[in-house]
């Protein structure tokens, strides 16, 4: 098993690598705007799974993983040579949804700040259920001890001849 450390400057260098070489030496006409947004790569640095983002709809999504697709010896060739390692690693591109992820936490934030809304407004005009204090206070309970030894016998000892 490898450093993790080591593990972390590999995978970061693979996502420079990538980026670099898609922005200047791909020319497929089906590339979209396209940005590397991570890299993660394995512990025996055999593997590694590029994530990338793609602006536009699902037309250039699937014309991105296929331009991705057709460079993946060519991009894999640079990473190993760069990397210097003993075997390059195999790479594997996947779409993040990160835009989509955002989009649907973004939905149902709205949706829990117009519950909130709701509720604050309902609290608004609520009323009591009970008497507005079910607790007894400090006062009531000096009152209610006065009472209560008034009421009490006196203790009974144990002999009384």
């Amino acid at each position: 098993m490898s450093d993790p450390a080591k593990v972390r400057r590999h995978a970061e260098r693979v996502r420079e690598l990538v980026a670099s070489v898609v922005r200047s030496q791909i020319k497929d006409p089906r590339l979209g705007m396209i940005t590397i947004t991570d890299a993660r790569i394995t512990a025996d640095l055999r593997d590694a799974t590029v994530f990338y983002t793609v602006l536009g709809d699902a037309a250039a999504q699937s014309g991105t993983a296929a331009a991705l697709e057709s460079a993946k010896g060519m991009l894999r060739s640079t990473v190993g040579k760069a990397l210097g390692l003993r075997h390059s690693p195999t790479l594997t591109f996947v779409l993040d949804d990160v835009q989509d992820q955002v989009k649907h936490i973004d939905d149902l934030l709205a949706q829990a700040r117009t519950a909130d809304a709701e509720v604050q407004r309902l609290a608004a005009r609520a009323a009591y259920a009970g008497e507005a204090q079910p607790y007894r206070l400090d006062s009531d309970d000096e009152a209610h001890d006065e009472d209560e030894d008034e009421d009490e016998a006196p203790p009974r000892g144990g002999d009384q001849r």
